[in-house]
């Protein structure tokens, strides 16, 4: 167990560390999850780990920390290397410090948990079966993924994201020697923003450059990024949701830096940063999820994806990612977009072209290679992240609110859910909502059809 002190360090410290350190067990919480075929769904013992941002980085030879705030100890981490090579990383006290908790099927992640100290959100990724050094690679290409989710407790400004980013299966460790800690303690993230609050990237700490957040204490960036594929299957609150492809010019994590990264033009970045969201507030529907809406958010529901190929097979190129949601015993299709001059339900090459135009955004989504590139990694495996954050840099306000606040809300593409302009700063939401939650549970993944059934009459048959 941790000493009261090294628990204090421990919340003092995010980074990315490459060492496995040995003062706390690292003990990954126990999550089972299906997997489905024709003829039925098998669960599985599985876990999910946290990943090492939220983790205490220390000296090896000491318990310093190599991190302190949103700064480096400029001492242990004189460069990149020497801060891989001096700088071990712990295990997680998951329900005592980060306020993670799975039972059976579900997992819990609570938004602001206080002890000594206080830690805020979480980024957790599933293990494959039986493994405690390897993510869970999951291939869906023309197949569907299903989760339960709770949103009850999140309110405007708030975050529980569930998605696929292109990590590698054992977070880097066969490919950078320098990484010895690897998917065990939550390495190697990347996405489709490029982050580079990222502290480790390629096996080598982002201490060149680094400069802390001016609003975030425990916060900062580097000069480089991590930059990858990204399936957003579900951002959402009790407010509103989307679900959105982020494609790359670059396929596996890559390290970027410069203009690269997004830094002086956001467009310029390998990866399409905005991707083509379907949000059914954003989209027209403004009665179709809420509270006491169609869907309503006050109750648990269950989400569908399917990632439908071209050919019907798995070997298919991505021609068209479609949604269902079931609810109290009905099966809903995802809403039809009410915007003139954008048609349809599901994401498909066409209806982000007319999305794009009618909205008057850039469509680097098909830039970076739109569905097909998206499709790539969705079949060479992906892994499964599911987080609660809040928003130091936008509020949230490009998910639940209208975006950018200065434009007129009534203009297309605009509002994006019933959350005030002003909302989702995160000193306001840490202090006014630290008890909310998200619950993920029932994780299921299969051919097209086999993790749920769709009756008459609206009803459904889980399987």
């Amino acid at each position: 167990m941790l000493t009261s002190a090294f628990a204090f360090a421990a919340l003092l410290v995010s980074a990315r560390a490459q060492l496995a350190g040995t003062v706390t067990a690292e003990t990954h919480p126990a999550l089972t999850v299906s997997q489905c075929t024709a003829s039925g769904c098998k669960t599985s013992a599985q876990s999910i780990v946290l990943d090492s941002n939220w983790r205490w980085l220390h000296n090896k030879v000491g318990y310093t920390n190599c991190y302190t705030g949103n700064e480096f100890n400029s001492t242990i981490c004189t460069s990149g290397k020497t801060c891989a090579s001096n700088c071990m990383l712990e295990g997680a006290d998951y329900k005592g410090v980060y306020g993670i908790t799975t039972s059976g099927n579900a997992l819990k992640l609570n938004f602001v948990t206080k002890g000594d100290n206080t830690n805020v959100g979480s980024r957790t990724y599933l293990m494959a079966a039986g493994s405690q050094t390897k993510y869970q690679m999951l291939k869906l290409m023309n197949q569907e993924f299903t989760f339960d989710v709770d949103v009850s407790k999140l309110p405007c400004g708030l975050n529980g994201a569930l998605y696929f980013s292109e990590m590698a299966e054992d977070g880097g460790m066969a490919k950078y020697s320098t990484n010895k800690a690897g998917a065990k303690f939550g390495t190697g993230y990347c996405d489709a923003q490029c982050p580079r609050d990222i502290k480790f990237i390629n096996g080598e700490a982002n201490s060149d450059g680094w400069a802390g957040s001016p609003d975030d204490p425990n916060a900062g960036g580097g000069k480089y990024g991590s930059c990858c594929n990204e399936m957003d299957i579900w951002e959402g609150n009790s407010v509103s949701t989307a679900y959105t492809p982020h494609p790359c010019s670059v396929s596996g994590p890559t390290r970027c830096s410069g203009t690269d990264c997004g830094i002086g033009d956001r467009y310029a970045s390998l990866c399409d940063a905005d991707g083509c969201d379907f949000n059914s507030y954003r989209m027209g529907d403004t009665e179709f999820y809420g509270p006491g809406k169609t869907l309503d958010t006050n109750k648990p529901m269950t989400v569908v994806t399917q990632f439908i190929s071209t050919d019907g097979t798995a070997n298919g190129d991505l021609k068209e990612i479609k949604r269902f949601y079931v609810q109290g015993g009905k099966t809903f299709a995802n809403s039809d977009s009410k915007v003139e001059g954008v048609t349809g339900n599901s994401l498909t090459t066409s209806f982000c072209a007319a999305q794009k135009s009618v909205f008057g955004d850039n469509n680097i989504f098909e830039t970076r290679g739109g569905l097909k590139k998206m499709g790539q990694a969705i079949k060479s495996g992906m892994v499964l992240v599911m987080s609660i954050w809040d928003d130091h840099s936008a509020g949230m306000l490009w998910l639940d609110a209208p975006y950018p606040p200065d434009k007129d809300p009534s203009a297309p593409g605009v509002s994006r859910g019933t959350c005030a302009p002003d909302s989702g700063k995160p000193e306001v939401v840490e202090a006014e909502s630290p008890d909310a939650t998200v619950t993920y549970s029932n994780i299921k993944w299969g051919p097209i059809g086999s993790t749920f059934k769709a009756l008459k009459q609206g009803r459904t048959e889980r399987v």
